[in-house]
């Protein structure tokens, strides 16, 4: 059994920031082919779908489709302010690889 993703509590509280101007929607982090090193992240507000893993903190809720879940497996969900810009990040063991952007990778 692959340990599922952790959110870190500063991406928790980043999220309800959002969700506090309107309609609270969970924030989506998927995995698909493309990117500049073979897959890439794509991270959104949508609404969870009946097959998603739902990690749960701070009343707020992360998902991950089950497609997604095996390449996430382990994989640490954050939010970084940093001077390039504020963003959600993810720390993937499973990831042999990363480009600079920081949203795509190679396993």
């Amino acid at each position: 059994m692959n340990l599922p993703p952790k959110v870190t509590e500063r991406a928790f509280a980043r999220l309800a920031e959002i969700n506090d101007s309107g309609e609270i929607r969970p924030l989506r982090v998927a995995v698909s082919g493309g990117g500049c090193s073979g897959f890439q992240y794509d991270i959104r507000l949508d609404q969870a779908e009946a097959d998603d893993l739902v990690l749960e903190g701070a009343g707020q809720k992360v998902v991950v489709d089950p497609v997604s879940l095996p390449y996430l497996a382990g994989a640490t969900i954050d939010f970084a302010d940093e001077l390039i810009g504020a963003r959600f990040v993810i720390d993937n063991p499973n990831a042999s690889s990363s480009c600079g952007c920081g949203t795509s990778f190679s396993i």
